[in-house]
């Protein structure tokens, strides 16, 4: 799918956290606007950033070329006022999008918070590509909190290329998660939002994370179902002959599913559970 990409100057990079995230990030940053993985249902599609937009969601993606400078100086003015800074990266992009291998944006950002950290790092993205920034992920990790959450809404490869057909396939971020995880970075094992998957999925991702987040589309895309509705998920649940894993109550029946494998403590839902443990805190990993 052609993608029309510009280089774009951005007055600033990071903002403040609201919504979704105030649980307890203070900052969202984002790389870059709009995101080549096009997923269908994506909430962004339904925010005023793709609203005015005359090009299709998926179609386009603004690079912030002044990203990393604009972090400098940022968190500077942030640190001087003496507030914390918690750091979700990204809440409506995907850091490590196909454009991300050429320009570098997303490991700029990174050596520039070796110099100057956040507190805490999450890095949400569904990209194997994070794989190449482990030396700076494990550097920065010596100087603050980092998290790595990848992607994996299912096991099942049809249903990924139903929802996402153009993003990465299923066992490319498997193999990323295990590499990060085995590298010893905390990570999480992202299923947002839950889509059909297999009775294994819980044992494939063994292994894989510290952690287990479950979101879904009625909860989780920030206005409790309406975008989700916008968007024609529940149609597209009905003609892919799914309807039942799209009804409301379908995050407790996963978290119920899932805590047969994990501690309980490691499965987490929604927004009570989007902010990471510290892991100071954590003294076991998952299996």
């Amino acid at each position: 799918m052609p993608v029309d990409i510009n280089e774009i100057v951005s007055k600033k990079i990071l903002n403040e956290a609201k919504g979704y995230l105030d649980i307890g990030f203070t900052h969202s940053l984002n790389p870059y606007s709009g995101c080549a993985f096009a997923c269908k249902y994506c909430y962004v599609r339904e925010m005023p950033i793709q609203k005015y937009k005359e090009i299709p969601w998926g179609e386009w993606v603004d690079i912030k070329v002044n990203a990393a400078e604009n972090y400098r100086k940022e968190v500077i003015l942030l640190r001087r006022k003496r507030k914390p800074i918690n750091i979700f990266m990204s809440s409506a992009t995907d850091p490590y999008q196909p454009v991300e291998r050429r320009m570098e944006l997303t490991r700029q950002l990174l050596q520039a918070m070796i110099q100057d950290p956040p507190d805490l790092l999450q890095i949400q993205t569904r990209s194997p590509l994070i794989t190449r920034d482990l030396d700076l992920l494990l550097q920065l990790k010596e100087q603050c909190e980092v998290l790595v959450s990848l992607t994996i809404e299912t096991d099942r490869e049809d249903m990924k290329r139903i929802f996402a057909p153009y993003a990465p396939g299923i066992r490319l971020r498997l193999k990323a998660l295990k590499e990060v995880h085995d590298a010893g970075i905390f990570t999480q094992a992202s299923i947002s939002p839950v889509l059909p998957f297999t009775p294994d999925f819980p044992k494939v991702l063994e292994g894989h994370a510290d952690r287990i987040w479950i979101d879904t589309l009625n909860i989780g895309d920030g206005s409790m179902g309406r975008r989700s509705e916008q968007l024609g998920m529940p149609q597209l649940f009905e003609t892919s002959e799914v309807s039942k894993w799209y009804e409301k109550d379908i995050h407790v029946r996963v978290e119920k599913y899932f805590k047969r494998f994990f501690p309980d403590e490691m499965v987490q839902v929604s927004k009570a559970g989007a902010f990471p443990l510290s892991m100071s805190q954590t003294k076991d990993r998952l299996p």
